[in-house]
Order: structure tokens, then sequence, then C-alpha cells
């Protein structure tokens, strides 16, 4: 009778540490693949050297990182611990940091690594970092083979859903840096009643995922881990966008002045899927690559269209203005050459964009 009982109390404890790790929300990345990438990156033309970089009161480009600049104290806020703080607007949230870009790259690049991720793009001429596709291991479930066993099968255990994150560094006009994070998300659905084959399809972006992982880089760059939590937690103040026409053209309306405007529009850029070739801060400028969908063709799947044989159809390139008059920021859709848009694609990507805004 004992030894059945100390069997229940063992039963007992094993189940309510099976709760408790349903319960906790946990991160363990792993990469998914050893070998290259599987989604090419982008064909990015580094960044010129030139005035297109450079705002008033100090450079703003990749390519400026190693010159130094003296920045003025952080002001004392609940966001800011020690010379890191984090600026929040509705979803998107994003790190300033009181160092040079240089300074930065080398502790961002490790920060990802001991993550558990690989780096598909390591450019720092660009400030683009970007980690290849990973699952979190955390999400598989801890049943009681799985414990037993571990590592020994371990290989053998896999989720439905892959992660990756873009992290971008931009120089700040008073010579510190800002730091975005970004997520994008694929989940493998069935792709025929039948239930026997299956396609990764692009899902939605996390913010609650981007917002831990800046919260890690905070303990990273020397926060502690309460005030980080702290920091990341602080409510939003929630600036007001919304869906106007223009001289017959559809823009996103912000109000809220250039600077936080032109960040903001930049991480749902990133967020959303879209390859940004270049930028100009000073001309208010987003280079962008588009693939407009087809309700007439069958989607293939993420991973199909990468390795189908099939001519792929081009992007369409498009640029992203982000102009501000005042305290109201309009975000318009111009074409490659410089024009105002008014097409159907133009619609569609102003919805984007605001939807990611709010």
């Amino acid at each position: 009778m004992k030894l059945i009982a100390k069997f229940g109390l063992v039963a007992v404890v094993a189940a309510l540490s099976a709760c408790s790790v349903l319960q906790e929300e946990r991160i363990d990345y792993k990469s998914a693949t050893k070998g290259p990438t599987l989604e090419v990156p982008p064909d990015l033309t580094q960044l010129s050297r030139d005035s297109r970089y450079v705002a008033p009161g100090g450079a703003v480009s990749a390519s400026s990182y190693s010159i130094g600049q003296a920045v003025p104290n952080l002001p004392t806020a609940a966001t800011a611990v020690g010379d890191v703080r984090i600026e929040r607007a509705g979803s998107q949230r994003w790190l300033v940091v009181n160092r040079s870009a240089d300074q930065l790259w080398g502790p961002v690049r490790d920060f990802w690594q001991e993550s558990g991720f690989l780096l598909a793009m390591d450019q720092p001429n660009l400030g683009i970092m970007e980690t290849d596709w990973a699952e979190n291991r955390a999400k598989i479930p801890q049943d009681i083979i799985r414990n037993t066993l571990g590592k020994l099968i371990d290989s053998a255990y896999s989720t439905s859903e892959r992660d990756k994150f873009r992290t971008r560094l931009e120089r700040s006009p008073t010579g510190g840096t800002e730091i975005f994070i970004s997520h994008r998300g694929l989940v493998e659905v069935y792709n025929s009643d039948r239930k026997d084959s299956t396609a990764w399809q692009p899902r939605p972006a996390d913010p609650e995922l981007e917002a831990e992982f800046l919260r890690r880089l905070m303990v990273k760059l020397g926060a502690p881990q309460a005030q980080a939590a702290a920091a990341v937690n602080v409510a939003p103040d929630r600036p007001t966008s919304r869906i106007a026409t223009v001289n017959s053209q559809p823009v996103v309306l912000i109000d809220e002045g250039f600077d936080r405007a032109w960040r903001r529009v930049g991480l749902a850029l990133d967020r959303t899927g879209f390859t940004v070739e270049d930028r100009d801060r000073s001309q208010g400028t987003y280079f962008v690559r588009y693939v407009p969908p087809n309700p007439d063709k069958k989607d293939p799947g993420f991973f199909g269209r990468l390795f189908s044989r099939e001519s792929a159809e081009p992007p369409l390139k498009y640029r992203i203005n982000v102009k501000t008059e005042g305290q109201t920021t309009t975000v318009s859709v111009l074409n490659a050459n410089g024009a105002p848009e008014t097409s159907a694609n133009a619609q569609r990507i102003v919805q984007v964009i605001a939807d990611d805004l709010k």
C-alpha cells in the first residue's frame, strides 16, 4: 500500500508539473535547418554614402554608423533603464539606446545566436540582421515519453509553426541608435480535404513575441530583469491613424510628427513582409517591392513558391512616402517613378499599413 501511495504521489506531482508547464509561456528556439537558409535574402543594394541619408540634426543612415557624436542625457522615465529606453505606440515597440551602432552590432548578433537562431542576413552596412526560420521547441507537449527519453528522440518532435525575426538598427538624429525587432511567422496547414499533404502559409506577426525579445535584449544590454519587464509593459499611448483620400489617392493619416511616424511605418513594412530595398529618411521615402495577390491562381504555399520551377511573377516596385505637416503625417504610395499611385494595389498597401499601426 505504501508503494502504491508513493506512485500516486508521484503521479499527482507530475500532473501538477505538467499543468504549470502548460500555463507558463516559455520560449526555447532552435533553428529549423543547419544548412543554407530556405528563404533567399532580398537582393538589397547597399545604401549609398550620400546626403540622402542625412537629416537635420545628425546622420541617420546605416552607412554612417562609425561616426561618433555626443548624446544628451536621456530623460528619466518609467520606460528608461540605464542608457536604454523603450518606446511604444499601439502594438509597436522599439528600443532607443544611448550608444553608437558599431558598439551594439556585436552584442545584438550574440543575442540572437544565444537565443538559438542562425543568422540568414548579417549586414552592418545596411543595419539589418535577420534570423533563419526556427521553431519554438517550448511549444512541443512535454508528455511522459518525451520527458523520459529526452534528447534521444528530440529530432522526432516538431511543431507546426516557424518564426523568424528581423532586427533593424537605425541611427537617431541625436547620435544614439534605434533598434527595431519585427516578427514573421509561418504555420503548416493541410492543403486538401483528404489531409494527405501540407503547405506552409504566413501567419500574422506576433507583437507580444516581439516585446518579449525586446525585453530580453534590454537585459542583454545591461538592464535588470525586473526593470526591463516593467519598462516593456508600460501602457502605450494611442496615436490616431486612419485611412483617407487626398486628391483621389488613398493615404494613411497619422496624428503625430515625422520622427515617430517614420519609425512606425518602417516597422509596419518589416512586419508585413514587404522587401525594403532602400530608404531615404531625408526625403521620407521607403523603396519597396510588393507582390500583389492573385485570386485566380492557387497558392502553392510559402515553400512551394520558393522551390517551384515555374517563373514567379515579378514583384512591383513602389515608394512609400512619409510627409509631415504640423503634427499630422500623411503616408502615401508612389509608383517606381515617384508619381502618385491610385490603383487597387495602392489601396491594399495603404490598408495593410493602417492595420499594423493600430
